[in-house]
């Protein structure tokens, strides 16, 4: 049995922030300022605050390279060819461990600079039980707009104990689902991955649904792998707009 952090996590986990200058919405993202930091320096920040594994940040950009490592941090130049985060944290974790020590990889997203640090550890929890393959976050959808919004992604699923706080994931969707009454989920796009899950994921085609809706993580429900989700009572600013970005700087800056 492995070992753990003092957060609870598995000590032998590693947590991949995969971060491109390649944004459509926001060009050179990552390097944007949050206060008196590039974005990317904050999230680095947020995962190491978690203290819930290593933290590596995976890119193809000299700049976001040199950024972090001026931060005190660790980084590592990947290819700049790769369809997704998903392919650019697989190739990073190759070229960390090679041997296959670590077992636990958090894919961390670049772009959520007000990360709260807990919910690192609460992504991963899902993955003590064996039968999980990969692990992700969800809260509670309160404002009414957000039901009817494409642009928040639902998941749907089943709850595995009593409490409600733990889903097994049957579907995730842009639509309005599910329907009837009760609540409805916003997934967070944070994922654990056990080792093999995530080799196994990245040799995966593209699948029907996946094409779809425009959703990565149904590849691997359509592919039979277990997602388990765990619920949690706040849902991180993603930044992909200008008025996100001044949203951060202002939460940021408050601090």
């Amino acid at each position: 049995m492995s070992s753990s952090s003092p957060s609870g996590t598995p000590a032998n986990t590693l947590i991949v922030i995969p971060a491109r200058m390649q944004a459509t919405r926001l060009p050179g993202k990552p390097m944007l300022d949050i206060a008196g930091a590039p974005m990317i320096v904050q999230v680095w920040r947020r995962a190491m605050a978690a203290n819930a594994g290593r933290v590596v940040v995976a890119t193809d950009a000299d700049e976001i390279l040199r950024a972090v490592q001026a931060a005190g941090g660790e980084a590592v130049m990947t290819r700049t060819d790769h369809a997704s985060g998903s392919d650019r944290i697989h190739e990073a974790v190759e070229s960390i461990d090679p041997a296959g020590r670590i077992d636990t990889i958090v894919n961390l997203q670049g772009d959520l600079p007000t990360l709260e640090p807990h919910l690192i550890s609460a992504c991963v929890a899902p993955l003590t039980n064996a039968s999980v393959d990969i692990a992700t976050l969800a809260a509670e959808i309160t404002e009414p707009e957000e039901r009817t919004n494409p642009n928040v992604v639902k998941v749907v699923g089943s709850p595995v104990d009593a409490s409600a706080t733990h889903l097994r994931a049957l579907y995730f969707t842009r639509a309005t689902a599910p329907h009837g009454e009760g609540p409805l989920y916003h997934h967070i796009g944070i994922y654990a991955y056990r080792r093999p899950a995530l080799s196994r994921f990245v040799l995966l085609q593209p699948s029907p649904l996946e094409q779809r809706e425009k959703l990565e993580q149904l590849r691997a429900l359509e592919a039979g792998m277990r997602i388990d989700v765990t619920v949690v009572d706040t849902v991180p600013l993603g930044v992909d707009t200008p008025a996100d970005l001044e949203r951060a700087r202002r939460l940021l800056g408050a601090v």
